[in-house]
């Protein structure tokens, strides 16, 4: 059995989780990876139903997502997760309990908010600038960024395709899923990859 893991999407919302999320399924997929995607608003609608967005809550929430991925990636699948996942904290907590299990690749989703509230188009960050909203993860919550994601993309300066390859070629130096012959990245995307695996004690 292939070895399974966890790829943990975390950033704000509107920052591309999802959107990359299923990017990356299709492309592992076609490589013939065993994958499943636990989005944020779905795992709310039929795993958390009823919390809310207390910190209490949104740990709960978080600890459900990251048990769900990680009976996934013990047998044999990749585990992507597209929640918000605000707390620094609780982020570690699911990393450290897939030890031994399965790895444990987080990709952080950057983008200011002053983008994040120009291009949304319900509103929702306009509306909680202006107190409509309350508990708005980035307004009046907080949001903790990765201190050292495997991963980082900047959706808001570059392109969803870029912002894939980048995290498909971190899993693919990590030896987590196979390369695919003919498939450049890039050699200077490659090398920034490689050194960034390479600061974080991966890479030889």
């Amino acid at each position: 059995m292939k070895k399974g893991f966890i790829l943990w999407f975390t950033g704000l919302s509107g920052s591309g989780k999802s959107t990359l999320s299923k990017m990356v399924e299709e492309r592992l997929l076609e490589r013939g990876v065993k994958v499943e995607v636990l989005d944020g608003d779905e795992v709310r609608t039929n795993l958390s139903k009823g919390l809310g967005f207390s910190k209490e809550d949104r740990d709960t929430n978080i600890r459900r997502i990251g048990y769900v991925a990680k009976l996934l990636a013990r047998n044999g699948v990749c585990a992507i997760t597209a929640a918000i996942s605000p707390y620094q904290e609780i982020r570690d907590e699911v990393r450290r309990s897939v030890d031994g299990h399965a790895g444990f690749v987080e990709a952080y989703c950057e983008c200011p908010i002053e983008k994040l509230a120009a291009r949304d188009v319900k509103g929702l960050y306009k509306k909680a600038m202006a107190g409509e909203i309350k508990h708005f993860t980035g307004i009046d919550d907080p949001y903790e960024p990765p201190v050292d994601p495997e991963a980082i993309v900047h959706t808001g300066d570059e392109g969803p395709e870029q912002s894939c390859a980048r995290i498909i070629k971190t899993v693919e130096m990590l030896g987590l899923v196979p390369p695919v012959p003919g498939d450049d990245y890039g050699i200077d995307e490659e090398k920034a990859v490689a050194a960034r695996l390479r600061d974080l004690g991966y890479l030889g």
